[in-house]
């Protein structure tokens, strides 16, 4: 829904500024309800000076503050269909993230939360030391807890250790978290009442669909009770499959994993005679760590996501053209995503694990024995060697790339939560860190698109048939 009043600058704009609809009025408690549904909610209006205004750079100029009304189009090609910037005012638009003049808390008065949920990914201990050292250093915040083995942790009496610089000085060489995280739901108002029994003011919550919907469940609670408690997300998803997000911490790394994997199978697959090397990389119901790495590797041939079902039989099934490729250059390389073909794969039931996911069948264990037995009825010579690096993508060290990312995700994730901001994860949305609440974040998966450039690149790529069916 569009909203009202904003005015900017142009369609294709990296920073524009719209009028005060872009944010609620001022006024006790709350802000209230704005009909922008991309609006940030806030505990209050912001009366405290910022002491990065005492931060100088080498010419004596004053930092660049960023004011509540800048921001950019959530999508910044609708004015060329519509009429151009004129058309403008009737657009959505995203806050844009950065430090402001003025803040909601007196840092001396602030204790800082931070949990890690979900499974892991690159990045995570980045993410955390940026917290304690911003806090620490810019913001000179009294004390920062982390709570241990995700929400579990903010239930149990003794969940929580105290962070410090000193600390967490070294944490962002090492994979994984020193957090620890864990799946499941916990109760919001026993998260709640040991937030209120620390003093915590402003919590962290670096993780993904399921630990946002976490965070939305303790700040309605939080919200019920008139707690001056701000709620910050730091999307963790190293499958790439959140909104507004041009791309996720952890992302960059994990491909860069897989690539050397899929390296590996090209030279196994070309070691014997009709080898097929077969790839099995994360991703639930996105296939953007399959598509990037195959085209960064330059030698897969098929490339399987959940975006797109394919048969195993039939004119274009996978058997058919994986035979012809092999008959053609005497080898191949698979890339499946470990949500593709979930449909083959025979099942009496859904499980689910803590958080609620259904617990996804093996595709690649179920690819490779059916590829050895269909060729192998065929008395066709196949030599498979099949590679799973899912957990090592997962656990490794940020890259450097990444590094930088989460540097600045943590920055700007201290930055809005002094200012009271709550409810909201950082974004980057076309190269512009951005503030998108997490309703908004969370509103449905965000996945390949099939007929869009990074699906067209791969088909180029692989030469693989638009539909394997």
């Amino acid at each position: 829904m569009p909203a009202p009043g904003h005015r900017c600058l142009g369609a294709k704009a990296s920073r524009t500024r719209a009028s005060s609809a872009c944010v609620a009025a001022a006024g006790s408690g709350y802000f209230p309800a704005v009909k922008n549904d991309f609006a940030i909610r806030s505990l209050g209006p912001c009366e405290v000076d910022s002491p990065l205004a005492k931060f100088h750079d080498h010419e004596g100029k004053t930092i660049d503050f960023v004011e509540d009304h800048e921001c950019i189009l959530v999508d910044d090609t609708l004015s060329a269909v519509r009429g151009g910037a004129a058309a403008a005012p009737d657009f959505p638009v995203l806050e844009l993230a950065g430090p402001r003049r003025r803040i909601f808390f007196s840092p001396t008065d602030v204790r800082v939360g931070i949990v890690t949920c979900g499974g892991l990914c690159p990045g995570l201990n980045n993410v955390i030391r940026g917290l304690v050292m911003v806090a620490e250093f810019h913001y000179r915040v009294q004390k920062v807890y982390g709570f241990r083995y995700g929400y579990a942790g903010l239930v149990a009496p003794d969940g929580h250790v105290e962070l410090d610089s000193e600390g967490v000085s070294e944490i962002h060489k090492l994979g994984g978290t020193v957090l620890g995280s864990s799946r499941g739901p916990q109760k919001p108002k026993a998260m709640v009442d040991r937030l209120v029994e620390l003093g915590i003011r402003i919590l962290f919550v670096i993780g993904g669909d399921g630990s946002m919907r976490g965070a939305v469940a303790i700040a309605d609670e939080v919200r019920q009770r008139g707690l001056g408690i701000a709620v910050v997300g730091i999307p963790k998803t190293i499958d790439n499959d959140l909104l507004f997000m041009d791309q996720s911490f952890g992302f960059q790394t994990a491909a860069g994993e897989a690539v050397r994997a899929i390296d590996c199978a090209h030279r196994e697959a070309k070691g014997a005679p009709n080898g097929v090397g077969l790839v099995k990389v994360m991703g639930r119901h996105s296939g953007f760590i399959a598509c990037a790495a195959a085209l960064a590797s330059g030698d897969a041939n098929f490339v399987l996501i959940p975006e797109i079902p394919f048969r195993l039989d039939g004119p274009n099934g996978l058997f058919p053209v994986l035979q012809r490729r092999l008959e053609r250059r005497q080898h191949a390389v698979i890339v499946v995503a470990e949500g593709a073909g979930q449909e083959l794969l025979a099942t009496a039931g859904e499980e689910r694990d803590a958080s609620g996911n259904v617990k996804l069948k093996d595709i690649g264990v179920f690819l490779a024995d059916a590829i050895k037995s269909h060729f192998a009825a065929k008395q066709f010579e196949v030599n498979l060697k099949y590679i799973d690096p899912s957990y090592m993508i997962r656990s490794v060290p940020a890259n450097s790339a990444d590094a930088v990312f989460c540097a600045t995700l943590a920055l700007n994730a201290v930055h809005a939560a002094m200012c009271g901001k709550t409810e909201m994860v950082l974004g980057m949305w076309h190269r512009r860190l951005v503030h998108v609440p997490i309703h908004q974040a969370i509103a449905r998966r965000n996945k390949v698109d099939l007929t869009g450039p990074l699906w067209l690149s791969v088909l180029g790529a692989t030469g693989q048939p638009l539909a394997m069916q």
